[in-house]
């Protein structure tokens, strides 16, 4: 590599899309030194699925983003991480459904898997840098890599990258972080792209293309469907009002496809693995001013121990606003106390703390309390505890 002619050497994740492809051109015109790098997570027709595959994992998506690498003369690699890939990720999947959790792949997969990938192929092709075509941003403060929102806020992808440790972001690039989705698309008409143009996205699970996650558990699980079926749907009071199919087929907030009538639409408050019940309840039942969110990993500060009741803003689902919360952190854990209540926090599902536009931090949820707004908050918002 001639570093006098380049700002230095990146591996750009391509997963033949339009955002990692603007991302790797941008790169490539800015002077960096460009490796393209496509990851082959999954294998989905070896799955028994009945669809054509599709997203990042589709050999059309594979051969896109070698031909923008061709167009543009800069090498581009496949690595197949299907083993490491179906280990982590779909272990878990499975697990935390049969343990009456909603899981959230996507996130775990930038955590533990796709950000290790790239640094250790990184390393090997002698890259300093690692590039993704996430909306998002990363700056280092105060000897932390902060993690903030893309500029553009109904794509901002920050969510999913709470997980990703220090150490990788020290190394990480987001360069559409300060971009709109429609300058992306100007970007790639500009260079005669239009295919990427054209090419709709993708909002699956990489494993699952059809969104059929239920028939995924019965391929995956043998005899889970006997082992599951005919369970109770019952009230928080314990009284039975109907049988489900088994409780892995149902989410915290799920209200369709429930199969009761009960006089008032019906939503799932719980799911109870130990017993094979799904609790159900009206819509304000299912909310809640209290979470406790565990398997930490710090953003903007080390930590937030010894900082008492600390304001943020908290995310409990990918499409979720944000709702005004004070975090105290307690060991291990942080509690989340909401100003107001907010509906269907789920476990298995990630919480990411903002304090603005950064992320303060985020976990995974492990339970929440339907009530009252506890003594803690009062006492920080001055109100009488």
């Amino acid at each position: 590599m001639n570093t006098e002619t380049t700002k230095g050497r990146v591996l750009v994740a391509m997963s033949g899309g339009i955002d990692s492809s603007v991302a790797a051109v941008l790169l490539h015109e800015q002077g960096y030194e460009v490796v393209g790098m496509t990851m082959k997570t999954w294998d989905y027709a070896s799955a028994g699925g009945s669809k054509k595959e599709t997203g990042c994992c589709s050999l059309d998506s594979i051969n896109d983003a070698r031909e923008i690498a061709v167009q543009l003369g800069f090498p581009h690699y496949i690595i197949d991480i299907r083993d490491e890939f179906g280990d982590f990720v779909i272990n878990n999947f499975t697990d935390e459904y049969l343990a009456g959790r909603t899981p959230n792949p996507c996130v775990l997969c930038n955590t533990h898997i796709k950000w290790d990938a790239l640094l250790r192929r990184a390393d090997q092709l002698g890259c300093q840098y690692i590039a993704t075509g996430h909306y998002a941003n990363v700056r280092q403060e105060d000897g932390r890599y902060v993690v903030s929102k893309g500029l553009d806020e109904n794509k901002d992808q920050s969510y999913a990258l709470w997980g990703v440790s220090q150490e990788s972001l020290s190394r990480t690039m987001f360069p559409l972080g300060g971009m709109r989705k429609t300058e992306i698309y100007d970007e790639a008409r500009r260079r005669g792209f239009t295919e990427l143009v054209n090419k709709p996205e993708s909002y699956e699970i990489c494993f699952i293309p059809d969104n059929d996650y239920r028939s995924f558990l019965r391929r995956r699980v043998p005899g889970l469907e006997a082992r599951v079926t005919g369970g109770n749907f019952v009230t928080k009071t314990g009284r039975v009002i109907g049988k489900h199919e088994g409780y892995p087929f149902y989410t915290i907030g799920q209200r369709k496809g429930l199969g009761v009538a009960l006089g008032y639409p019906a939503f799932v408050l719980e799911i109870r693995p130990d017993t094979n019940e799904v609790v159900l309840g009206n819509y304000d039942e299912l909310a809640s001013t209290f979470t406790v969110v565990g398997q930490l990993n710090p953003g903007k500060y080390a930590t937030l121990e010894g900082r008492g009741l600390v304001p943020a803003v908290v995310k409990v689902r990918y499409n979720h606003d944000g709702s005004p919360a004070f975090l105290e952190q307690v060991g291990e854990e942080v509690r989340v106390y909401f100003e107001e209540a907010v509906h269907a926090i789920t476990p298995g599902q990630a919480a990411v703390f903002y304090d603005g536009r950064d992320v303060l931090g985020g976990g995974w949820i492990k339970r929440h309390i339907i009530g009252e707004i506890p003594v803690p908050f009062a006492a920080a918002a001055g109100q009488p505890a």
